[in-house]
């Protein structure tokens, strides 16, 4: 048999397939030729004296992986991994980099799972098997269930088991936080679209002195502008008022720019701005709504008696008449 017939000669290979084109072996890798597995796992790979692996199907876990491979015993907390020779930083932001993640991890595990993990391609860690408990596993899973600030109560606890259980508590603050925000912004993505719905099916009755008012509930500036439009008034801009009902309102009617205070969901008029007061002493100001004051404006003007009372600083004349 010549050195050709060796490096043709294949043969079926169970590998840890991590992401890439590549698979390692105890003393070799093989660049994966063809399809690529659909997901982290183990596999078959058909290999032959050349460089190249293709892939077979899955398979189990090799139970000889770890031989020859550093190993470290440690706490399982999910997917990630606490060595036994850790050491706790008590820094919540510093938690993280005191784990590592770990690749290929069996389901169904217990919390604070003891685990041996071989070290596999570079520094990637491969899970192997669960390991027995040394002891305060139970008390301490007992703990995190009951919310428990800190295992110190507890005797027996490692570092390494210490810094599991801080880290899993702070992941499902962090997660418990993140769903209370989702929540929270689902709740007011509903309230927006419930408001935009009854905004647009107020704004198709705007037309109507009762659709107005609907409307100045919602959006107050569009039903002063309608309101205002009724009698040929424009609409100029709108400011909270003194009170909390009221809002003050600036409008342009026949070239004057002009101010009153309304009424924020009736629209009644609360100061028209101008004066409205009759011959008897009586003030008509809150006879009015925004939709008739222009009305009653004109008539001043046509009659030479409109006296302003208040004045926008851009009144353009910001003379009494």
């Amino acid at each position: 048999m010549g050195w050709r017939d060796l490096l043709s000669e294949a043969k079926e290979v169970t590998l840890p397939w991590l992401g890439g084109r590549e698979v390692y072996g105890r003393e070799r890798l093989w660049a994966i030729k063809g399809k690529l597995p659909p997901e982290y796992g183990w596999y078959n790979f058909r290999v032959s004296g050349g460089r190249h692996a293709e892939l077979i199907g899955e398979s189990e876990p090799d139970i000889s992986f770890e031989e020859n491979r550093p190993t470290t015993k440690g706490y399982l907390i999910g997917d990630r991994f606490v060595a036994d020779n850790a050491r706790v930083d008590p820094d919540p932001a510093k938690l993280i980099h005191q784990t590592q993640p770990v690749y290929l991890v069996e389901f169904g595990l217990e919390r604070f799972c003891r685990a041996l993990v071989a070290t596999a391609e570079g520094s990637k860690l491969v899970f192997i098997r669960q390991e027995f408990p040394e002891g305060p596993e139970m008390e301490v899973t007992a703990a995190f269930q009951d919310r428990k600030d800190s295992v110190a109560h507890i005797s027996g606890v490692t570092p390494a088991l210490d810094l599991a259980f801080r880290f899993l508590s702070r992941e499902r603050m962090l997660a418990e936080e993140r769903e209370a925000e989702r929540i929270k912004r689902l709740e007011e993505e509903a309230k927006k679209r419930e408001r935009e719905e009854e905004l647009a099916e107020a704004k198709k009755s705007m037309g109507t002195a009762v659709g107005r008012r609907e409307l100045a509930k919602l959006d107050f500036n569009a039903a002063a502008k309608a309101a205002l439009a009724v009698s040929n008034a424009e609409f100029l801009d709108a400011v909270q008022g003194h009170r909390r009902n009221e809002m003050i309102v600036t409008y342009r009617y026949n070239n004057r720019r002009l101010e009153c205070v309304a009424n924020k969901e009736t629209l009644q008029i609360v100061d028209a701005g101008v004066c409205l007061t009759d011959h008897r002493g009586t003030k008509g100001d809150t006879w009015l709504f925004l939709e008739s004051l222009p009305t009653a404006i004109q008539e001043a003007m046509d009659t030479n008696q409109l006296v302003v009372l208040r004045h926008d600083s851009y009144d353009e004349d910001d003379y009494d008449d």
